[in-house]
């Protein structure tokens, strides 16, 4: 019985110990990220493909280019008369990277973030450009962070704005009957 007292005497200190040094040590050399990754690469070349557009629809005439992390350019390619664009990432290329839109006029560059080494559609959007200035703001282009950034820009309906679920015309939520 007094072995079991003792242990339990040293557990709670120890516990509370533990918690203090796990709050002490907040806020020093935390990593940026809310979800931090290992680094990926491409170990190929890899072709990177998609559409480019805004809010009054294709995009025709521009340029594309991917830029590391720390802002060099990696490829470029111009649009000639068609809003898809082709762009290729070079073998051990590091994740993340940017890709950027920009017309010749100068108007503000469109963003998306690539951190998918499997994945090579990326359409370049002012969605996408949201997207990707969030996850920033949240630390870095990082999965969790771009997922948490895309998680944030949904809306909903004002008429689905129902705690219990949509009350209105079930034939005009999701285009009709199903």
């Amino acid at each position: 019985m007094r072995a079991n007292s003792s242990l339990l005497h040293w557990r709670m200190p120890a516990a509370s110990v533990l918690c203090i040094l796990l709050a002490a040590g907040c806020g020093k050399d935390t990593p940026k990220s809310a979800f931090p990754e290992t680094v990926k690469k491409y170990a190929q070349v890899a072709t990177l493909e998609g559409m480019v557009s805004d809010n009054a629809g294709p995009i025709k005439l521009g340029t594309v280019k991917a830029y590391d992390e720390k802002e060099n350019v990696i490829a470029e390619t111009a649009l000639q008369g068609s809003d898809h664009y082709k762009i290729e990432i070079p073998a051990g290329t590091a994740l993340p990277i940017v890709l950027t839109f920009s017309r010749p006029q100068g108007v503000e560059k469109m963003i998306a973030a690539v951190v998918h080494p499997n994945v090579t559609k990326y359409d370049i959007t002012p969605l996408s450009t949201a997207i990707a200035k969030k996850a920033k703001a949240l630390g870095g282009y990082t999965h969790g962070n771009l997922l948490v950034a895309a998680e944030s820009m949904g809306t909903v309906p004002d008429d689905n704005k129902m705690t219990a679920g949509f009350r209105g015309d079930p034939t005009k939520q999701y285009g009709g009957w199903h």
